[in-house]
C-alpha cells in the first residue's frame, strides 16, 4: 500500500466519537467483541459436545480422541490466518476478508447448532477454520489503518480494542457454556451463532459511516495474469486434494490418527520453512540475520508456553469436568464457566503489568528473560494442579480453586511473554518480511496444538500426575536454560532491547 493511500484512509475516517478515538473502532471493537463471544462460547462446550454419550446430546467420541481433534482444531484456526492474510493483501482487502470470514463462521455455528452427525461436525470445524482465518489477522490490521503512524492514540486504541476480545471471551462461557451444559448442546451452538449475526450486523451496518477507506484497499493486487495463474492452481490444487481424500478414506489411507500426524508434522514444517526463506533471502541483511538467530530460542520457548496455556481448554477442561468438586459454596458450577478465567485475569493484571513495566523503566528484565519468567509460571501453573492428587489421591474431587489458581498462575506467564512476543516480533523481523514474521509469531500457537494433538493421548487419570509433572518440568527446565542464555541471545539481537 503506497503511502497516498495510506494518508487517503486515514482522512477518510471519522477522528472522534468512541472514547476519544476513531468512530471506525466502534465497529471493530463490536464486530470482534461479538466474533470472540461467538468462538470461546463455542470452544467452551465443544469438547464436552465431542465425548459426551449420545443419550447426553453429545458424539460419543472417546475422550483421547476428542482432546486431540480440539487440539488440532485450534492449530488450524491459526494456519488458516496465513490463508486470510495472503487474500486480504493480494485478492479483495481486509473488509471483505472479514465480512466473508464472519459468514463462514455464523454458517460454522450454525451447522453445529443443527443435531446431526460426525460429518455435520466436521463441516461446521472447515467453515469456523476458514472464517476465522479470513477474520482474525484482517480485523486487527484495519484497527491499525485507523491511525497515521505519528498518532499517539495509536497503542492506546489496540488496547480498548484488546479488552473487546477480552470481554467477548470472558462472557461467552457463563452464557453459551451454561445453556450447553445445562440444556442443550445445539441450542449453546445456536447462541454463538447469533453472536457471530450481531458481530457482522454491526459490522455491515456502521463499516461505510464509520470506516471510511479502511481495509479497502488491497496492498499488494495480482495483476490479470497472475490471477489467472494462482486460481488456475488453486483450482487444480483443490481437486487434487479432493481426489486424494476421496481415494484416501475409502482404502483406511487417512483416519483421525492419520490426520492429526500429518497436521502435526506442518505445524513444525511451516515455521521451520518460514525461518529458512527468510534467513537465507538475499534481502536480508546480515544483522537481520543475527536478529533471526536470536529469536529462534524465543519462538521455541513460545511453543512451550502455548503447549500448556492451550491445554486450558482441552485438559484442564477435561479436569474441570471430570476431577473437579463442582458443587461449591452453595452452588453449582458448570464446568465451562473454568473458560472465563484466562480473559478475565488478562482484563484485570494486564494493566497492572503494563504499570510495572513502566516503573521499572531500563531497569525491566531483556526480552529472554522476560519470555523465561513466562516459562516459568506456565510450569509452575501444571505443577500446582498436580498437587491434589498427591495430597487426596487421583479418585477424590478437588477443590476448584486448585484449577482457579492453576488457570491464575499461567495467566502471569502469558502477561509476561505473549505482548513482549509480539511487541518482539516486530523489533527483530527483516524489513523485507515483517509482516509474515508476524505470521510466524502465531505459527508458534499452531506448532504447539499440533504437538499437544500427540501428547494429550497420554493425559488419563492414571499418568495424571506424571503428565502435569513432566510438562511442567519441561517447561521449568527450558525457562532456566533461557535465562542462563539471555545475555548471548541479547547479543544476537544487535542492539534491540
Amino acid at each position: 500500500m503506497t503511502d497516498l493511500n495510506k494518508q487517503k484512509i486515514v482522512e477518510s475516517v471519522p477522528q472522534r466519537g468512541f472514547f476519544g478515538h476513531p468512530k471506525g473502532l466502534f465497529t471493530l471493537f463490536f464486530t470482534e467483541f461479538w466474533e470472540r463471544f461467538s468462538y470461546y462460547g463455542m470452544k467452551a462446550i465443544l469438547v464436552y459436545y465431542m465425548y459426551y454419550e449420545l443419550s447426553q446430546g453429545g458424539l460419543g467420541m472417546e475422550e483421547s480422541m476428542a482432546l486431540a481433534i480440539m487440539s488440532i482444531y485450534g492449530s488450524l484456526v491459526y494456519m488458516s490466518g496465513i490463508i486470510g492474510g495472503w487474500l486480504a493483501d493480494r485478492v479483495f482487502g481486509a473488509s471483505k476478508a472479514v465480512f466473508y470470514g464472519g459468514i463462514f463462521i455464523m454458517l460454522g455455528h450454525i451447522a453445529l447448532a443443527i443435531p446431526g452427525s460426525v460429518s455435520l461436525f466436521f463441516v461446521s470445524m472447515v467453515l469456523i477454520v476458514l472464517g476465522t482465518g479470513l477474520l482474525k489477522p484482517n480485523v486487527s490490521s484495519i484497527v491499525g489503518e485507523l491511525y497515521s503512524e505519528q498518532d499517539s492514540r495509536r497503542d492506546a486504541g489496540f488496547s480498548i480494542f484488546y479488552m473487546g476480545i477480552n470481554l467477548g471471551a470472558f462472557l461467552s462461557p457463563l452464557i453459551v457454556g451454561t445453556v450447553g451444559m445445562d440444556y442443550n448442546f445445539h441450542l449453546g451452538f445456536g447462541i454463538a451463532a447469533v453472536g457471530m449475526f450481531l458481530g457482522l450486523a454491526i459490522f455491515i451496518y456502521t463499516r461505510k459511516r464509520n470506516l471510511g477507506l479502511a481495509g479497502t484497499f488491497v496492498p499488494s493486487p495480482l495483476s490479470p495474469d497472475e490471477r489467472k495463474k494462482v486460481f488456475r492452481r488453486i483450482g487444480i490444487s483443490v481437486l487434487l486434494l479432493a481426489a486424494i481424500v476421496a481415494i484416501a478414506i475409502p482404502l483406511g489411507w487417512l483416519t483421525f490418527e492419520s490426520f492429526i500426524v500429518i497436521v502435526g508434522i506442518l505445524g513444525i514444517v511451516i515455521p521451520t520453512s518460514y525461518f529458512i526463506v527468510m534467513y537465507r533471502s538475499p534481502r536480508t541483511t546480515s544483522v537481520e540475520r543475527s536478529r533471526l538467530i536470536a529469536y529462534i530460542p524465543l519462538f521455541i520457548a513460545a511453543i512451550m508456553f502455548w503447549a500448556i496455556q492451550e491445554q486450558g481448554s482441552t485438559i484442564l477442561a477435561n479436569y474441570a469436568d471430570k476431577r473437579t468438586q463442582l458443587d461449591f459454596a452453595g452452588i453449582h458450577i458448570s464446568p465451562a464457566w473454568f473458560q472465563s478465567l484466562n480473559p478475565l485475569f488478562i482484563i484485570t493484571l494486564a494493566p497492572v503489568f503494563a504499570w510495572f513495566w513502566l516503573k521499572l523503566g531500563k531497569r525491566q528484565p531483556s526480552i529472554p528473560k522476560k519470555f523465561a519468567f513466562g516459562l516459568l509460571f506456565a510450569g509452575l501453573s501444571f505443577l500446582v494442579i498436580l498437587l491434589p492428587a498427591y495430597f487426596g489421591g487421583e479418585d477424590a474431587l478437588v477443590n476448584p480453586l486448585w484449577l482457579v489458581l492453576s488457570y491464575f498462575i499461567v495467566v502471569l506467564g502469558e502477561l509476561c511473554l505473549s505482548p513482549v512476543g509480539l511487541s518482539a516480533t516486530t523489533k527483530l523481523a527483516p524489513s523485507a518480511f515483517s509482516a509474515q514474521t508476524m505470521s510466524l509469531w502465531f505459527l508458534s500457537s499452531a506448532a504447539a496444538q499440533a504437538m499437544n494433538a500427540q501428547v494429550v493421548k497420554f493425559y488419563s487419570p492414571d499418568t495424571e500426575m506424571a503428565y502435569f509433572g513432566f510438562i511442567g518440568g519441561a517447561a521449568i527446565l527450558l525457562s532456566i536454560l533461557l535465562f542462563s542464555f539471555s545475555s548471548k541471545i541479547q547479543g544476537f539481537m544487535k542492539g534491540i532491547r
